[in-house]
């Protein structure tokens, strides 16, 4: 199983698909203002899951920044550690 999500894993994710560096990406930045498409969104949303988050694509185009995704993401990736135990 891969290793758990962390917010430098998370990080380097949305860079690679913004064509930035992690440090770059702004986590106060609206998700479609960034210029994330629903298919690019997608492809995190399995790549995320094959770590042991469980969210969705609405859940995530409620939300307004990358923050908030950080937030959507560690509540699932909680939920799936406490499932686990």
């Amino acid at each position: 199983m891969p290793a758990p999500l962390t917010l430098d894993g998370f990080r380097a994710d949305l860079a690679e698909f913004l064509y930035q560096r992690p440090d770059e990406v702004d986590l106060e930045e609206n998700p479609l203002y960034a210029g994330l498409d629903s298919l690019r969104i997608v492809t995190l949303i399995e790549r995320w899951r094959e770590t042991g988050v469980d969210v969705n694509f609405v859940e995530l185009a409620e939300c307004t920044s990358f923050a908030q995704w950080w937030q959507l993401l560690s509540a699932g990736r909680e939920g799936a550690d406490r499932a686990g135990a």
